[in-house]
C-alpha cells in the first residue's frame, strides 16, 4: 500500500513532468519488498508468467546477488497502458523520488518513441493469457513434454526480424508461364502445315499437358523461400511439422520476443532519457536542500562506469544533454562542421534556443543505432574520453585499444546492430530437394559462439525434424554445420564440412 507521503511525492513529480512537456501513459505504482522485486525481475517484470525452470533459476541468481550485496533493484517498470511501476519498500525518500521521476521518463518514452508504437500495450493481460494456455497444455500433455518444448522455443527466441513490424516484405506472385524476368513464356506447340489442321496437330489435351509440365517445372525450380527469410520463427510456424499445441507455444514465445525487441533496440536512449528527466525534475523542482547531497551520491552511482561494460544511463543522458546544448547554440550544419578553429567552435553560440524541441524530436524518431550514428560526434568522444579496449593475450589483461573516433563509433554501432545478436536467415527450406533446412549467418553481425550455435542447431532439428544446416565463417573459411538424427536416429549430432 502506498503511504500518504509517497502519494504526495508521486503527485508532485507527475505535475512537474507535465510542466516540462512530458506526455506519458497513466502510471500505476505499487510498493513491494525485495523478495517480490526479485521475483518480478526473474519474470521479466510481469507478475504472472507460465511455469518454467528458467524463471526459478533467474530468481535464485538475482536473490543471491542481492544477498551478497552485489546489486539492488530500486525500481521496475512495464511498457503497458497503463504503465505499471514497482517501488522497493524501505527505500529512502530521495531514492523514491528519483525512481518516480525516472519512471515518468520511461513512460513518456514508451508512449512516444516510434519503435514502441507497434508493441502490445496490453501485454500484462497477454502474459497472463499465455500462462493460462500453457498451464492447460501441461494438464493435457504433461509437464515434462511441454517444458521440453518450451526449452526448444526459448533457445531460438532471438531468431526474429526486429525490423519486420515496420516493413511489408511482399513479393509479386508471377504466373508459371513467366520467366525470371517476368516475361510471358509461350507454350511449346508443334508447327502445323496449315491452319485447318491446327486442332489435329495441337489438340487441346496436348496444350493442357504442356501447361501442366511447365507449371511442374517451375514449381520444382522455385526457391523456397523465394528470398532469404530473417524471421526464422515465423518460417517454422508456417512450415514445420508441429502439433497444434506446439505451434501455439512457439507463437507465444515469438510474440513475447517481439514485445521485448524495442527495449533492446533503444536501451541507451530509453535509460538516457529517463536519467535526463529524473535529474532535471529533481534538481530543478523537487529535491530539498537537505536531500541534495544524498541525491548527488545516488545519481552518481546510477551513472558510474562499470568495468567491461557500457553504462546506457550515462551515455544516453550525456548525448541528450549534448544535443540540447548544440541545438540551443546552433552547433550543427555545414558552417559549423567546416570551421577548423577549435576555440571558435567551442565558443560558438547562435542563440537558437531549439534544444528542447530537438531532444523531443530525437526521442520520438530514433533507436540506439541511428541515435549513435547521427549524434555521437568527435567532439563528444573527445570531451568524454571515450575509448575502445581489447584483451591482451600476452599480459592476460584488458587494455585500452584505441581512442580513434572512427574506431569507437564503428565498434559501438557493431555492438548495437541487431541488438548485439547474430543475424541468421533461412536460405532454403528444401535444401537438395530433401526437405532440409539451410540457414546462413550474416557476417555483418556479431560472430557466432560455435558451442552455443551447435546446441541451438540441435534444437532446430527437433523442431524441423529433418537435417538443419548453418553456414558461417570460421577462421576465414566458409563452413557449414549440420544437425541430424545421428546414425541410429536417436541422438542429435552436429558435424561440420568446408563449403569454400
Amino acid at each position: 500500500m502506498i503511504s500518504t507521503e509517497l502519494r504526495r511525492y508521486i503527485e508532485e513529480i507527475e505535475r512537474r513532468a507535465h510542466e516540462y512537456g512530458l506526455d506519458f501513459f497513466d502510471v500505476v505504482f505499487e510498493v513491494i519488498d525485495f523478495e517480490d522485486m526479485n521475483m518480478l525481475a526473474s519474470y521479466g517484470g510481469f507478475p504472472v508468467r507460465y511455469p518454467h525452470w528458467r524463471f526459478g533459476m533467474e530468481y535464485e541468481r538475482i536473490s543471491k546477488s542481492y544477498s551478497y550485496g552485489l546489486h539492488k533493484i530500486y525500481e521496475m517498470v512495464i511498457n503497458n497502458d497503463p504503465v505499471y511501476a514497482y517501488l522497493l519498500r524501505g527505500n529512502t525518500d530521495i531514492d523514491q523520488k528519483l525512481v518516480i521521476a525516472h519512471v515518468y521518463g520511461h513512460s513518456d518514452f514508451f508512449k512516444n518513441n516510434l519503435w514502441f508504437s507497434v508493441t502490445n500495450r496490453k501485454m500484462l493481460d497477454e502474459m497472463a493469457n499465455h500462462a493460462v494456455r500453457i498451464s492447460r497444455y501441461i494438464d493435457k500433455y504433461g509437464y515434462e513434454e511441454v517444458e521440453g518444448f518450451i526449452d526448444i522455443c526459448l533457445s531460438i527466441e532471438d531468431l526474429i526480424d526486429i525490423h519486420s513490424p515496420f516493413i511489408k516484405r511482399q513479393f509479386a506472385v508471377k504466373s508459371f508461364l513467366e520467366d525470371d524476368e517476368g516475361e510471358r513464356k509461350p507454350v511449346s506447340k508443334l508447327r502445323s502445315p496449315s491452319e485447318y489442321l491446327e486442332d489435329y496437330i495441337n489438340p487441346p489435351d496436348f496444350i493442357e499437358w504442356q501447361k501442366k509440365k511447365s507449371e511442374d517445372e517451375k514449381i520444382r525450380k522455385k526457391k523456397f523461400p523465394e528470398s532469404p527469410k530473417r524471421d526464422v520463427l515465423v518460417f517454422l510456424l508456417e512450415n514445420a511439422e508441429l502439433e497444434e499445441w506446439q505451434r501455439d507455444v512457439l507463437f507465444m514465445v515469438r510474440e513475447e520476443s517481439y514485445y521485448y525487441a524495442p527495449q533492446m533496440q533503444t536501451k541507451i536512449m530509453n535509460e538516457g532519457w529517463a536519467a535526463y528527466w529524473h535529474s532535471k525534475i529533481l534538481t530543478e523542482k523537487v529535491v530539498t536542500d537537505n536531500e541534495i547531497i544524498d541525491y548527488a551520491d545516488h545519481h552518481a552511482g546510477t551513472l558510474a562506469g562499470r568495468a567491461g561494460s557500457l553504462n546506457p544511463y550515462k551515455l544516453g543522458m550525456e548525448l541528450f544533454r549534448d544535443i540540447e546544448d548544440r541545438w540551443n547554440r546552433g552547433k550543427f550544419g555545414r558552417e559549423y562542421e567546416e570551421c577548423n578553429d577549435i576555440e571558435t567552435k567551442r565558443a560558438w553560440d547562435m542563440k537558437l534556443g531549439i534544444g528542447k524541441e530537438k531532444i523531443f524530436e530525437v526521442r520520438r524518431l530514433y533507436n540506439d543505432v541511428t541515435f549513435i550514428d547521427e549524434f555521437l560526434t568527435e567532439d563528444f568522444s573527445r570531451e568524454h574520453k571515450l575509448f575502445t579496449y581489447a584483451h591482451n593475450q600476452s599480459t592476460g589483461a584488458y587494455e585500452i585499444e584505441s581512442r580513434d573516433f572512427k574506431k569507437i563509433k564503428e565498434k559501438l554501432l557493431f555492438m548495437l546492430t541487431n541488438c548485439g545478436r547474430p543475424i541468421i536467415e533461412v536460405m532454403e527450406g528444401n535444401y537438395m530437394n530433401r526437405g532440409e533446412l539451410y540457414l546462413i549467418h550474416r557476417q555483418e553481425s556479431v560472430d557466432l559462439k560455435l558451442d552455443w550455435a551447435k546446441e541451438v542447431l540441435k534444437q532446430m532439428f527437433r523442431v524441423w525434424k529433418r537435417p538443419v544446416h548453418l553456414e558461417t565463417l570460421v577462421d576465414g573459411k566458409v563452413r557449414a554445420f549440420t544437425a541430424d538424427g545421428g546414425k541410429k536416429g536417436k541422438d542429435v549430432e552436429v558435424q561440420s564440412f568446408l563449403v569454400r
